[in-house]
């Protein structure tokens, strides 16, 4: 392991700005998967996905010395791919699609009974359709949630929202799931 792989994100950035620029290729090392499964998630397209990242990652270069090296900079990257996907999603009016199962068997999971009306595979294809009703402000933090494991706090700051707004969104945002599976025309918003 080399010495800049045990640095912290936040002391690289600190490198970056001071010392030599050429070091942010290891903070795109460390992130590039992550954010491009996550935004493949939000938008539904490699490519465009693919897009959306790199143009994150020049503006996080560009915009480097506006960041505060006592916060984390995974949220940060998170926030600036987040703003960029749902900018394409808005701007494309786009359904996004899902191809990643594991965080709806999460879903399935959490709410059991959802499990017992069908067959499993039936319920994962079910909640992956449903999920892409929902309002984004539902369908962010159930994505960060269960599909990035990030918690509460990494949410509130990509997200930029209290602590307290992400669980109940990602509580509304299950039971709106629910409501939908099951057929029921409420509505929790």
């Amino acid at each position: 392991m080399s010495k800049i792989e045990k640095i912290s994100d936040e002391e690289l950035v600190v490198l970056v700005r001071t010392k030599d620029q050429e070091l942010y290729v290891n903070l795109v090392n460390r992130y590039k998967d992550k954010l491009f499964r996550y935004a493949v998630k939000l938008i539904r397209d490699e490519h465009k996905a693919l897009d959306v990242v790199q143009e994150a990652f020049i503006k996080a270069f560009i915009n480097l010395n506006g960041f505060n090296a006592n916060k984390k900079f995974s949220s940060w990257i998170y926030r600036i791919v987040h703003n960029e996907a749902i900018n394409y999603v808005k701007k494309h009016s786009r359904e996004i699609s899902l191809e990643d199962n594991e965080w709806v068997q999460n879903i399935v999971k959490v709410e059991d009974d959802l499990g017992a009306k069908v067959d499993r595979e039936e319920a994962v294809q079910l909640l992956k359709k449903f999920l892409f009703e929902l309002p984004l402000k539902y369908r962010s933090p159930l994505i960060l949630f269960y599909m990035h494991d990030k918690p509460y706090e990494e949410i509130s700051d990509v997200l930029r929202m209290p602590i307290g707004t992400v669980g109940t969104r990602i509580n509304r945002g299950k039971k709106l799931l629910k409501a939908l599976y099951i057929g029921e025309d409420k509505y929790y918003d």
